[in-house]
């Protein structure tokens, strides 16, 4: 082999070895990115079901004093 391939070759190797660090750091952000986003969604949605849970029996409370207006609202007429 001569030394200009040979050289050529070194470069094409260091280079290689560059972009696979590179895309090794890329494919590892992307896997935390997805990690963070699913974490993001599932305490959004624990949030709001825990909240719903909570807040249960105060709507039950509105809609009995809702239905119980309208009951009034049909003894005046």
């Amino acid at each position: 082999m001569d030394p200009e391939s040979k050289k050529l070759l070194e470069e094409t190797f260091e280079l290689e070895q560059d972009n696979n660090k590179l895309l090794r750091s890329m494919k590892r952000a992307m896997l935390w990115t997805r990690v963070m986003n699913v974490v993001y969604w599932l305490i959004i949605i624990g949030i709001s079901l825990g909240a719903f849970y909570f807040l249960q029996p105060y709507f039950n409370r509105l809609v009995t004093v809702y239905g119980s207006l309208g009951n009034i609202l049909k003894n005046i007429k």
